[in-house]
Order: C-alpha cells, then sequence, then structure tokens
C-alpha cells in the first residue's frame, strides 16, 4: 500500500500537479466553499488540522466521529483533511463516491509500524486470539482484523467481548496497554506507536505543572504509560475536548497533538491551553503528517479532483468488515 502511494505521489509530481501555482490575491475560504456547493462535496477535517482547514470544514472530529460522519453522508464527493488512513476508511466505507486526499504523503507513523505481511505472520501464531484494531492502521491491517476500534471506544467495545476471549490488540502498544490496565485484560499487543504520542518528555511536563499549579494534565492514551501516571484525565481527542469544555479548571496542560487545541480555545475562550513540550527543542508537538495538508493543497485537490484515494476491491470488502462491527458496537452501546 506505502509503495501505490508513493507512486501514486510521484505521478502527480511529474505532471506538475503539485507545482500550480495559485494567484495570491484568491480568497481560498470563498472558493472551497464555492467548490463544496458546485461539487456536492463534504469536506471531514481532523482536529489535528490546521485552524484555516478546521474553520472550512463541514465536520471537524476524531476518527469514530469521521467514520460515522462518512458513513451517513449523501454528499457525491468526499474530501477528507487528515490521514491516508482516514481517507482509506472513508473510500473503504464509500465504493461509490469520490474520496480525495490533500496531500497523498500524509500518512501516518503509527499505520507504517504495521506492515500487514508481518503482522498476517503474527496473526497466525495464534489462530484462537480475536483481532482488535485500532482505526489507525492501513486497509490491509482492518482486512486481517475482527472489530476496528477507535481511542473513544476501544474500552467499551473490549469490555462487551467473554472474559475469557483471547485477544491480539494491533497496531498501538501503549493504546493497548491503557485498555489492558483499564479493563484488567491480558491482550496481546502489537509492538507498534505514534511518534507524536510517544515524544511528551515527562520532566518537561512535571516542570510545567510546578510552574502552574491550578493546570490539570490531560492526556491521549496513545501517549507513554509514564505520562498517562502524570494525566488528571485520559481519554480520546474528543474527550479530552469535552473534558476541557464542562472543567470548572482554567488552565490545562494538554498532552496529544497542538490541532486540538484550535477547538479547545473556540469553545473555551476563557481558559489557557498549555501543550506539553516533546522530548526535543521544540515548544509543542506537531504530526508531521497531519500538518502537509494545507488550504492551498486542499483548494487545488477540490478543483481537480485530485489524489483520489483507490483501492483493491477484495481488500475494501475484508476491510469494511470489521469496520461495520465497530459501527454497530458503537450503536448498539450508545457511543
Amino acid at each position: 500500500m506505502v509503495d501505490n502511494i508513493e507512486f501514486a505521489a510521484a505521478a502527480l509530481e511529474k505532471i506538475g500537479y503539485l507545482n500550480i501555482e495559485i494567484d495570491p490575491t484568491l480568497d481560498l475560504f470563498k472558493e472551497i466553499e464555492r467548490l463544496k456547493k458546485e461539487k456536492n462535496a463534504i469536506l471531514l477535517a481532523h482536529y489535528y488540522q490546521e485552524p484555516d482547514i478546521q474553520d472550512v470544514a463541514d465536520y471537524i472530529g476524531d476518527s469514530l466521529g469521521l467514520a460515522q460522519k462518512a458513513e451517513a453522508t449523501n454528499a457525491d464527493m468526499i474530501v477528507f483533511a487528515g490521514v491516508h488512513f482516514m481517507a482509506e476508511t472513508a473510500k473503504i466505507l464509500n465504493p461509490g463516491k469520490k474520496v480525495l486526499l490533500p496531500d497523498l504523503k500524509a500518512g501516518c507513523s503509527l499505520s507504517d509500524s504495521c506492515p500487514p505481511p508481518i503482522f498476517k505472520a503474527f496473526k497466525d501464531k495464534h489462530p484462537d486470539h480475536l483481532v482488535i484494531s485500532y482505526i489507525n492502521c492501513s486497509a490491509g491491517i482492518k482486512a486481517l482484523s475482527d472489530i476496528i476500534c477507535t481511542s473513544s471506544n476501544a474500552r467499551a467495545i473490549v469490555d462487551s467481548l467473554p472474559a475469557n476471549q483471547e485477544i491480539i490488540f494491533a497496531p498501538d502498544k501503549n493504546l493497548g496497554a491503557y485498555i489492558n490496565k483499564v479493563s484488567g485484560r491480558n491482550m496481546l499487543l502489537w509492538n507498534g506507536a505514534c511518534i507524536v504520542h510517544e515524544l511528551f518528555s515527562l520532566e518537561k511536563i512535571t516542570r510545567l505543572k510546578e510552574r502552574h499549579r491550578d493546570a490539570l494534565v490531560i492526556a491521549h492514551p496513545e501517549c507513554e504509560e509514564a505520562v498517562l501516571k502524570v494525566a488528571d484525565f485520559i481519554g480520546s481527542t474528543t474527550q479530552l475536548l469535552n473534558y476541557t469544555k464542562k472543567s470548572r479548571t482554567n488552565i490545562f496542560i494538554v498532552a496529544t497533538e497542538t490541532g486540538i487545541l484550535h477547538q479547545m480555545q473556540q469553545l473555551s475562550p476563557g481558559k489557557t491551553f498549555i501543550p506539553a513540550p516533546p522530548d526535543n527543542a521544540c515548544a509543542c508537538n506537531d504530526c508531521p503528517h497531519m500538518k502537509l495538508n494545507t488550504l492551498e493543497k486542499l483548494y487545488l485537490c477540490m478543483k481537480y479532483e485530485l489524489p483520489e484515494i483507490t483501492m483493491d476491491e477484495e481488500i475494501r470488502i475484508a476491510a469494511k468488515k470489521p469496520i461495520d462491527k465497530m459501527l454497530e458496537l458503537s450503536r448498539q452501546l450508545g457511543i
């Protein structure tokens, strides 16, 4: 799958698509809105996108919300401002619709940490195990899974299964370890991780907490255990957002990708949000893949209807089954 992405990106670059100059006086917000109406397109954006993209999106959400929205849309064209596996999920659920991604190189370190051929060999060694895969994975991994989950519903999905059911959890070891801890399970974990959430510095977070004694530390469960131990609240991107909105606390240290701070600030303008620092020279922790998408690329993507997400139909059908299972369980569990 990665080879296909790189080939397609190289082909687009060769024909000059990536080098098209845009009139600097063009109102991109207005043009994108025009193109959405003209092409009956819906723009779905993840919370980790840059603020301009969030502001022009029709729907902003985490992986679960985006999957649910993609399943329900009546649009002819889905433009996905996120990373490749998210656009793939939209295509899996909507084979008859055109699905676009502003930059085909917007991948995912977590997804890349779990190559399908190697994972299949791992799975074959444990034939009695049911496979639950975090949605942050390729279509190839989804096709090898029994149920897909997100950070919003992982605990509920695991808890819905019989206590004696053996489980492989892939690809995120940190999320899997967290679910093991809170559920009392002993799932077998694939050794994958997100570079963004693994870079947070416990030492720097502790120093921040010393300077801001009234601050609460909130963290995504993809973070390492040491960071989760000092967190006052752990939750998915949407759960973190809702927590800050409802909390009486006015200052938060946020251990997840910095894109979510835009929505937090919009929903709680009187509160202060401090990005948790990574273990490097940077002051905040941006996902280099998410931030490949820009407003300019989004405009070109919608205008020329490129790059388009395509996939083998056999893989699509196999990958759809565990996603359907997740969506059905989410409906049953009221998530």
